[in-house]
């Protein structure tokens, strides 16, 4: 067992029953979450795996903690410049819901600082749950605010979030230094830089090397020893472990020291919101982690601290051991690929009946990612995180808002009177891919 003593001397020296919803009379019904069941134990109740991933888990850690094992940025500064070419020349909207103007963007890429990037080169980890933006401001940048699926909470410079206590590199600060640019091993963006601690590379030799500890239970709030309040529990965060005991895992955590200093403690987290083993992927585990993935709330990008369809399945299998990366797109490609491009709509749920298994396999279309779950009165069951459903009303596009986590079939919201057909989950899945089959 792979403990923290070593090193933590030299450290602490330096310093979710089914039940038929009855809504109210001004609420719309939306089908699929009055008559399917909105609970996980519901969908799990045949399934009796107990599956080894140790090919899968074993590559995690390499995953997780690739920023750390990296010198510099690998990404070309072009591509770093991307939300200069994608939104500087077309029309966006700012908080206010006016436009923004060519000096917004002038101001932004000054402040960018592309003359020092790739020149730090820090290894460092997060203090906060954080946002990672495409530029270095707190301020949105919307499209049309008018139309549907646009506007709020649509903020095209949330790039990712991230969780506190990753391993992340540190190209550059930006010219005024209230920013850093980062890259984390799924996502890179600008973070504010109070929420980096640099850490020195020997240190992140041991740190990495040492048994890891992965939260199982979200929202409780976590305390140095000495009373400090850190954050918040959230599934997705792992620790380095020094040591436990009957009830408690003792771990390292970094708080701030100013001017990005690491300042080391400890935390204890009991067991029975945390676990020391990589998860099996059976019943009792799935129940665990996706009741606690289905108190999240739609979050584009991880903003507000909730979660989009990447990030709720990305963290629903971190304690599985199971790393995923952070777009849909990518999510997509993980695995063993079927394609279900140019079939007919019948012919795509014969194949995932027959091909898919379920908690096991991912269903994909152009911006959005589902997790099949199995069959349910001879339906096709998905656990995504949605913003809502496509309307069309006389030419004119709508959504009616979900904004959660659900179960649903591949048809949610047929039963609508503008519901639009060509937006139709079923209709637009291109593939899907079982995560624990390579070929």
């Amino acid at each position: 067992m792979r403990y923290f003593f070593a090193v933590l001397a030299i450290l602490l020296f330096f310093g979710c029953s089914s039940k038929e919803i009855k809504p109210k009379s001004e609420e719309i019904v939306i089908s699929d979450l009055v008559n399917l069941p909105q609970n996980i134990e519901s969908y799990t109740k045949n399934f009796d795996e107990n599956m080894s991933l140790f090919d899968i888990q074993k590559k995690y850690d390499a995953s997780y903690f690739r920023m750390w094992n990296t010198e510099k940025p690998k990404e070309s500064i072009e591509n770093i410049k991307w939300p200069f070419y994608t939104y500087a020349n077309i029309r966006t909207f700012g908080e206010n819901l006016q436009p923004l103007q060519k000096e917004f963007f002038d101001k932004m890429y000054e402040n960018s600082n592309f003359d020092s990037y790739a020149t730090l080169n820090q290894r460092a980890i997060t203090l906060k749950y954080s946002d990672l933006r495409s530029l270095p401001t707190i301020a949105p940048l919307l499209k049309d605010p008018s139309l549907a699926g646009e506007g709020f909470p649509f903020d095209y410079l949330q790039n990712s979030s991230i969780h506190a206590n990753e391993p992340v590199l540190a190209s550059h600060y930006s010219k005024d230094r209230e920013w850093v640019y980062v890259f984390a091993s799924y996502a890179s963006g600008w973070i504010k830089s109070d929420r980096l601690a640099f850490i020195e590379k020997k240190y992140t030799d041991i740190w990495q090397k040492s048994k890891q500890i992965f939260i199982t239970k979200e929202g409780l709030s976590l305390y140095t020893t000495e009373g400090t309040f850190l954050y918040k529990s959230k599934i997705g965060m792992s620790f380095a472990l020094i040591n436990e005991d009957k009830g408690n895992y003792t771990v390292l955590v970094i708080v701030a020291c100013g001017n990005s200093k690491p300042l080391y403690k400890q935390a204890k987290i009991t067991k029975e919101i945390a676990t020391k083993n990589i998860l099996s992927l059976n019943k009792t585990n799935l129940n665990k982690i996706m009741s606690e993935i289905l108190k999240s709330r739609y979050g584009w990008g991880g903003i507000y601290e909730q979660r989009d369809c990447s990030s709720s399945l990305r963290d629903l299998f971190a304690p599985f051991g199971m790393w995923l990366p952070r777009n849909s797109a990518e999510q997509g490609k993980i695995g063993k690929i079927i394609s279900l491009k140019n079939l007919a709509d019948d012919e795509k749920i014969t194949l995932i009946k027959e091909k898919a298994i379920p908690f096991q396999t991912l269903l994909h279309k152009k911006g959005h990612i589902m997790l099949y779950v199995g069959i349910y009165n001879d339906e096709i069951i998905i656990f995504h995180n949605t913003w809502g459903i496509k309307t069309m009303k006389n030419g004119v596009e709508g959504r009616l808002v979900i904004g959660k986590t659900i179960f649903s079939t591949l048809k949610l919201g047929k039963e609508q009177e503008n519901y639009d057909p060509n937006a139709e989950l079923l209709k637009n899945i291109t593939s899907m891919n079982i995560l624990t089959k390579r070929d």
